[in-house]
């Protein structure tokens, strides 16, 4: 009896660690950026715009909202009408991105991990003050002392930055 219990204890053990792998094989990759994106809050071409781009993908759900800036996919993580169900955010790491205005197609950085400069002169894809994403803090401060600005990390994106002050509650 103390055998099955054991052997049964074994499998259960077992069973969650192959539940936890499989979700570890499930954590989306990022979709590289074609000519067919559009910005989910300006409804254009995403390719139109200067500066990071991002993109976030939802649940099961197997395609990408496109963001025609790093700010905007920031935003719709803080905006309570969103969808909660993020399962990848990822933005453009302007660290490997050729230039400002061509910030690459496949040079995407998990946002969570990012290093971002805020109230830089850099403004985004829509004319709007930026969060630029780097994939390191010595990136995101060398850009820094050339565009002026500070670097953050995601959790430390302060929400009036992005929503302004009468969104963020302030």
């Amino acid at each position: 009896m103390r055998l099955a219990a054991v052997a049964g204890t074994f499998a259960a053990v077992l069973f969650l660690a192959g539940c936890g792998a499989e979700e570890q094989a499930e954590t989306p990759q990022p979709f590289a950026l074609t000519e067919s994106a559009i910005g989910h809050y300006c409804g254009m071409n995403v390719l139109e715009h200067p500066g990071p781009k991002g993109q976030i993908v939802l649940g099961r759900i197997p395609e990408p909202i496109w963001f025609s800036s790093a700010r905007d996919a920031v935003a719709f993580t803080m905006l309570p009408e969103e969808p909660k169900n993020v399962a990848a955010i990822f933005v453009s790491d302007m660290a490997a991105a050729p230039t400002w205005d061509e910030p690459g197609s496949e040079n995407w950085i998990d946002a969570r991990k990012a290093y971002f400069v805020i109230r830089s002169s850099k403004r985004g894809g829509m004319g709007a003050e930026e969060t630029i994403p780097f994939s390191t803090e010595a990136a995101a401060r060398a850009f820094a002392t050339k565009n002026g600005g500070e670097v953050v990390d995601f959790a430390s994106i302060p929400p009036d930055y992005v929503l302004g002050k009468s969104q963020a509650g302030g």
